[in-house]
């Protein structure tokens, strides 16, 4: 290859790693092409990759109940696969290219650092995904799988046309008190849009993608620490089919955004100052002049009161498409969560509560309206 390719500075190690090559590359050499955009890495690079069948086995779940006892945490924790550390660097390269395109989030972090001290944990990642050709929710959750994570509930947003997983973490060996991507390692939530509920013609702008991805899904998890598309930039008259009200907003941020990391969700029930409190954080956060999205409310509650969320509104970047327009497109957010104590649990002493003592999973209700944040509607709030 003549032309020197610039990587996120915490992938530099994983290349030469034998866990990387068994984890997101297959093997059995092949040629892989990846088409990305204006501010990924490189363009149309042809990657030596190793191929081989990535399909998903079939797996049997049991859906756990957010009350569930301390035993039973324990008894279904799953032990962690693989190397730590080359799983940690691959999250913490698609965190590097989240933070990189969103200004909002890296800032907040800072300013929630800065306030509270040095301990920031996350509560979960969210992916995006296209429910056909094998690009949804498996091409994602292939990674976590392999590494230790369980799958757990499946939530469904009909008006939304989506369907999504939640994944939840395996134990580690080390301590955990660590920040950020080395503190506990985060959930997983993944969701896909339903595509053969859509119009024929916003069938037909997808699948026409993911047709060009073709073997990028197998390599969704490698996109996502790279920052780059899987399929070529679409064109500007696609997107904006897409962004119409009776089709998908979600297709239209999937088509430009592609695996990229959707959010990152600051724990703040794990905070130590008075920010612990997610009423307290949303404060915080607008008077320093970030905008939540409002969508149902500015603080999202599930029926039991136990989780309670919140996000800001997405960042817009500027966008180049196929067809040489360029134009601004909603990029990510960043989410807050604090998850309460369990009934069962109320009298523990607050040195001693556990993450398996507090609410578990996630609430329809809650990420339907954390969905938003990328919609039209609240951008346009944002830049009123």
């Amino acid at each position: 290859m003549s032309s020197m390719i610039r990587f996120p500075s915490s992938m530099f190690s994983l290349y030469s790693s034998s866990s990387f090559k068994s984890s997101l590359f297959p093997s059995n050499s092949s040629l892989f092409r990846f088409e990305n955009s204006k501010n990924s890495l490189s363009s149309n690079v042809v990657y030596p990759f190793w191929n081989s069948n990535f399909a998903m086995e079939n797996r049997s779940f049991s859906v756990q109940s957010a009350s569930k006892t301390q035993d039973e945490a324990v008894a279904q924790d799953s032990s962690f696969q693989g190397s730590e550390s080359f799983f940690r660097s691959v999250l913490a390269s698609m965190e590097e290219v989240y933070l990189n395109k969103n200004p909002t989030a890296k800032a907040i972090l800072e300013l929630v650092h800065s306030a509270d001290g040095d301990r920031i944990c996350y509560d979960h990642f969210a992916f995006r995904t296209f429910g056909v050709n094998g690009h949804g929710i498996d091409s994602m959750s292939k990674f976590f799988l392999d590494f230790g994570y369980e799958q757990r509930e499946e939530l469904r947003f009909p008006a939304k046309k989506l369907k999504a997983f939640w994944f939840s973490p395996p134990k580690v060996s080390t301590s955990c008190r660590g920040s950020g991507i080395n503190g506990p390692l985060p959930r997983i939530f993944i969701s896909e849009l339903l595509v053969d509920q859509l119009s024929p013609e916003a069938q037909d702008i997808i699948k026409k993608y993911t047709d060009i991805s073709r073997c990028g899904k197998e390599y969704a998890a490698l996109a996502s620490a790279f920052g780059t598309l899987t399929w070529k930039k679409p064109m500007y008259s696609e997107f904006q089919q897409l962004a119409k009200y009776w089709e998908s907003e979600y297709a239209a941020w999937t088509l430009v955004n592609g695996y990229a990391l959707n959010h990152v969700t600051i724990s703040t029930h794990r905070l130590t100052s008075s920010l612990r409190s997610i009423r307290n954080l949303n404060q915080f956060i607008e008077k320093n002049g970030f905008n939540l999205n409002s969508e149902g409310g500015v603080l999202k509650v599930s029926p039991d009161g136990l989780l309670l969320q919140s996000s800001t509104v997405a960042d817009s970047t500027s966008f180049e498409f196929s067809d040489g327009i360029t134009e601004a497109v909603p990029c990510s957010y960043i989410e807050f969560a604090e998850r309460l104590v369990l009934p069962q649990y109320k009298d523990l002493p607050p040195e001693e509560v556990e993450e398996f003592h507090r609410r578990d999973g996630f609430e329809v209700g809650n990420a339907d309206k954390i969905f938003e944040s990328t919609s039209k509607d609240q951008l346009t709030r944002r830049a009123a």
